[in-house]
């Protein structure tokens, strides 16, 4: 399924229900008091999470989204029927935008969350409700009011517990079908992934966590350059940040720390909250240097880094080092469910 992460879509909710001005009519009663009935509620347009949604695609198709109008008032203190409510159903991390004032509506985060975006007109009142003692016979009522009428922009930031942050072709995309069962496309090419691809990385029973790969990043990609921030987004709704470096790049020509620097670069320049988060260096491709070179070609990139967090050194492919990487995430994201409350 194509993966979709951004759209617009228009919502427009009911208009509520006309009261009437009505008299009682029967036999051998020849003037009857007022009876007109007021009318029903329009229906209203809310957002519903949905933890088995991944993308905003079933959007692409269907842009218009209307409530139900209420139904006018009738004779003998009838109220109209009222408008049943439009339930749109979201993936979770979706957030909404009124488009035309650029408001931020509101953030879909849990699941069953409901969130308003369309409010339902109110019913008009029929005459009944404007009789009196000096009025016994009143023609007044009032109509339904018109319900809200929204243009929305709706943007998806993936929901997971650790983001895969890189250059492209640093391995991603092979390290997450190394570790979960999601099967990204690999090839061996730059941007071989175009999208989010989410695997769950099960350690044992009732242990696991939500991996995101995230199409590769170049530099200049803060101002749009390759897929630009198109993805960066997406890094913000991560608990951990694992960078991904080439430690053995095809080409000579390419220095590895010049592309962690150059990353770092393009997140400070995107959101300086970024660089704030706890990364984690992980330095792959490493079977394609004799194993008694490995270590000092690691110890160099980290001097050369000043780097101060954990190192982790691993093949992805022949899947060397991915277990040990896997259980230290596991535990971090325990620790840190522990110390948040959750």
């Amino acid at each position: 399924m194509k993966f979709v992460d951004e759209t617009s879509i228009k919502v427009e909710a009911g208009k509520g229900g006309n009261g009437i001005a009505s008299f009682r009519k029967e036999k051998y009663i020849e003037f009857g008091g007022p009876d007109g009935g007021d009318g029903g509620d329009a229906g209203s347009i809310y957002l519903i999470g949905d933890v088995n949604l991944n993308t905003l695609v079933d959007f692409r198709f269907t842009r218009c989204y209307r409530a139900e109008n209420g139904q006018s008032g009738r004779s003998r203190n009838c109220t109209g029927k009222s408008g049943e409510d439009l339930y749109i159903r979201v993936p979770l991390g979706t957030q909404i935008y009124d488009v035309d004032t650029d408001e931020l509506i509101g953030d879909v985060l849990s699941e069953g969350q409901i969130l308003l975006v369309a409010q339902g007109g109110v019913h008009g009142i029929g005459n009944v409700h404007f009789k009196s003692s000096t009025n016994r016979a009143p023609r007044q009522c009032t109509k339904g009011t018109p319900g809200d009428v929204r243009s929305l922009r709706m943007e998806l930031k993936v929901l997971a517990d650790v983001g895969l942050l890189g250059m492209p072709n640093a391995g991603k995309s092979t390290f997450i079908r190394a570790v979960s069962a999601a099967r990204p496309k690999v090839a061996s090419y730059p941007f071989t992934t175009l999208h989010p691809n989410l695997g769950v990385v099960s350690i044992e029973a009732h242990r696991s966590f939500v991996i995101a790969d995230i199409p590769g990043l170049i530099e200049g990609a803060a101002d749009g350059a390759g897929l630009g921030v198109r993805f960066l987004k997406h890094l913000s709704r991560t608990r951990l940040l694992l960078h991904l470096v080439d430690a053995v790049p095809v080409d000579e020509a390419v220095d590895p720390v010049t592309e962690v620097r150059a990353l770092e670069k393009e997140m400070g320049k995107f959101d300086a909250e970024l660089l704030e988060y706890d990364r984690w260096l992980v330095l792959n491709k490493l079977d394609l240097l004799p194993e008694d070179e490995r270590d000092a070609r690691c110890e160099d990139i980290v001097q050369q880094l000043d780097w101060q967090g954990p190192v982790f050194h691993l093949s992805a492919l022949n899947k060397q080092g991915t277990q040990e990487l896997c259980y230290r995430i596991m535990e971090y994201i325990e620790e840190k469910q522990v110390a948040g409350g959750e």
